[in-house]
């Protein structure tokens, strides 16, 4: 086996991820600047300034399975990076708040698509004992992607009233870096064979990356499930139900932790919990750092301990962590506390979801509907990762940070429970012995 090959195209590919988690998070440090710069009001920031880009995140993520399908896995991330270096040259330039929303939106779609296209790839290349670390290097990308917005927007924080323009306009330069690094990578062989009927392009990119391997058992393990496909099949029908479950509350859970509402506002619940203001972007590093640790343990984790184990980790984790922050700000607790509570709620995010979600739903639809369903998975996480954020400041405002956690805190206790009843084991297992598996 050529781990080295199939680690370079897996790290190659896993930096959409880093656009990804520096796109999200970069206008965190932008918040208050773009507010006072376009003098709106809450509710106008919340939907139209900072939330933008996740609504292009959802519609990227419905429609991301067209391009993936027909345009193919690479051409695809090639696309992504355009898009990404497009957003931020234009959203670093404007001075209208609907122009920006629109280059924001722009750099959306790249995202959503790459939670497409992206965690496909790598599982498709991947071996079945390596396919958790691999897929979820898209995840470490992610989260150094977030670390390297957080530290650049600490730098940036003190260039005046258009340190915005340079906290957001600076992604453009990886973004350049990451379209030229996937020129160089080999398609899909299982999207060639597929949906290029290329045979023997797939064996040889098969015989490329993994030399070791029985090249002629994969192929034939492949063809095997394409021979049972019907036509118009779709990851609506009745025998991928259980998938499409699976997939819709792996996402569902993901957000009402409340990972990306606290990722967009980290600086502002900093201020509310008394922390000055150099000390909340201090503070946001922190989280960045704690973040990148801790998905690197998810990592080293989750083809040896499995994907269920982690989410059982995660999920006392955010417990914990949230009834403490909701007690804090119920009960005034300023300074200090809260950031601790939330590096708890950060470590136990990327040790479990973080390092699972992109995995876990790559591995469980059949080659024909991996895109598909990637793209199912991704849109009900981008849905509510727009929705929920959006109004953060406005439910702030009028219930309090402390109610929004609490609730938050309820969600993640629905999680352990569906963990433990719904949620199967995929490590170690081939993608056409676990679609066979879950396709009933």
């Amino acid at each position: 086996m050529n781990k080295l090959r199939i680690f370079y195209f897996s790290i190659v590919v896993a930096l959409a991820g880093f656009l990804f988690g520096f796109d999200t998070v970069v206008i965190s440090g932008a918040d208050k600047q773009l507010q006072a710069f376009w003098q709106s009001s809450d509710l106008f920031h919340g939907l139209i300034v900072m939330s933008t880009a996740l609504w292009g995140t959802v519609v990227g993520a419905m429609f991301g399975s067209f391009p993936t399908n027909r345009l193919g896995r690479k051409k695809t991330l090639i696309g992504i990076g355009l898009f990404f270096f497009v957003s931020a040259i234009g959203s670093a330039m404007v001075s209208d708040p609907y122009v920006f929303a629109f280059f924001r939106f722009i750099g959306g779609l790249g995202i959503g698509i790459s939670t497409v296209v992206a965690p496909a790839y790598v599982s498709e290349i991947a071996p079945p004992e390596q396919r958790g670390k691999l897929v979820a290097m898209y995840q470490f990308n992610i989260v150094f992607g977030i670390l390297m917005a957080f530290v650049s927007n600490y730098f940036l924080k003190d260039m005046g009233d258009s340190a915005w323009r340079w906290m957001l306009g600076v992604e453009a330069l990886p973004a350049l870096i990451y379209s030229l690094l996937v020129l160089r990578i080999p398609e899909s062989p299982r999207w060639l064979l597929e949906y290029k009927n290329d045979k023997s392009a797939a064996i040889q990119i098969l015989k490329d990356i993994l030399p070791d391997a029985d090249i002629g058992k994969e192929v034939a393990e492949i063809e095997e499930e394409k021979a049972h496909e019907v036509a118009r099949e779709n990851i609506y029908m009745k025998k991928f139900r259980v998938p499409l479950l699976l997939a819709f509350f792996i996402a569902f859970f993901n957000q009402l932790s409340g990972i990306n509402a606290f990722l967009y506002y980290a600086p502002r619940i900093f201020e509310l919990a008394g922390l000055e203001k150099s000390a909340s972007f201090l503070s946001s590093i922190g989280i960045g750092a704690v973040n990148l640790i801790f998905t690197l343990i998810g990592i080293s984790m989750i083809d040896k301990f499995g994907r269920k184990t982690l989410m059982y980790i995660c999920s006392f984790g955010y417990i914990v962590s949230l009834a403490l922050v909701s007690f804090a700000f119920a009960l005034k607790w300023e300074g200090g506390l809260v950031p601790i509570f939330f590096f708890i709620f950060i470590a136990a995010h990327a040790i479990g979801q973080g390092a699972v979600i992109w995995v876990f739903i790559s591995e469980i639809f059949p080659t024909k509907l991996r895109a598909a369903g990637q793209a199912f998975g991704s849109s009900v996480h981008w849905v509510l990762a727009a929705a929920i954020p959006s109004m953060i400041p406005f439910l702030f405002t009028q219930i309090g940070p402390a109610i929004v956690f609490t609730i938050f805190c309820l969600m993640m206790v629905w999680q352990l429970f569906w963990v433990f009843f719904k949620m199967p084991e995929t490590k170690g297992q081939s993608l056409e012995q676990l679609a066979a598996k879950l396709a009933k």
